[in-house]
């Protein structure tokens, strides 16, 4: 199926993808981590962008985060761009984008699958084989869930907040989760969202999305429309 029009909604949060140009690095070293994380913090709080979870692969950059308004998300990831791209290409002698295309997005249902991919996105790195635990990754924002380190460019969510009452709760309430494996079907419903533009969330979530954004959010149906017989 073809994926739809980018979807943006204020208010709710959003996966976001973004992939180096052909498969090649984004982040090389230390160094470049650093200062995309930097450059991220100032973006989002310009463009009043929440961000609850986030990693950086070599490859690529996953974004949980939830924009105040339509165009913030747009907003932040040009500024982004206006500023890693050249820093990127003077330190390594190259010249033209990074990107592999545009960014790709799906509007999240916080309360069923907000942590969902927040655990997701964390485990990447054990999924790639670079660590072998998500909290062993130092360019993630697990060590900010588990208690590890604050980390100055998260803002966490109501959903993270809730399941707990004081830090600690909260924080061996997601190293609980954590631990749990995301099962196939979850993983692959993630994927299929995120890479295709869908909303990730339950069939009224989606269908109250339809009616507040008046457009298709939804995967049109195979076949051709059903029409009724006249009498």
């Amino acid at each position: 199926m073809a994926r739809l029009p980018r979807l943006i909604v204020p208010s709710q949060p959003h996966y976001l993808i973004q992939r180096g140009l052909n498969g090649m690095h984004l982040f090389q070293d230390d160094d470049d981590c650093t200062a995309f994380l930097g450059w991220l913090r100032s973006a989002a709080r310009t463009y009043k962008v929440a961000v609850h979870a986030y990693v950086l692969l070599p490859d690529q950059l996953h974004l949980l985060v939830t924009p105040s308004d339509e165009d913030g998300l747009g907003q932040m990831m040009q500024w982004l761009g206006r500023n890693y791209v050249p820093y990127y290409n003077q330190k390594y002698g190259r010249a033209g984008t990074l990107w592999h295309g545009r960014y790709k997005t799906s509007v999240v249902e916080a309360e069923k699958f907000l942590m969902l991919c927040s655990r997701y996105m964390e485990a990447a790195p054990v999924r790639a084989g670079l660590v072998s635990q998500p909290q062993d990754y130092p360019w993630s924002s697990c060590a900010h869930h588990v208690g590890a380190k604050a980390d100055g460019v998260i803002t966490d969510h109501p959903v993270y907040w809730s399941l707990g009452n004081t830090p600690f709760q909260r924080e061996a309430a997601y190293i609980a989760l954590a631990e749990q494996s995301l099962s196939s079907s979850q993983v692959q419903a993630i994927e299929a969202a995120v890479l295709k533009g869908w909303p990730l969330g339950s069939e009224p979530y989606k269908e109250a999305l339809e009616r507040r954004a008046q457009r298709q959010v939804l995967p049109a149906k195979r076949g051709r429309p059903y029409k009724s017989k006249v009498a």
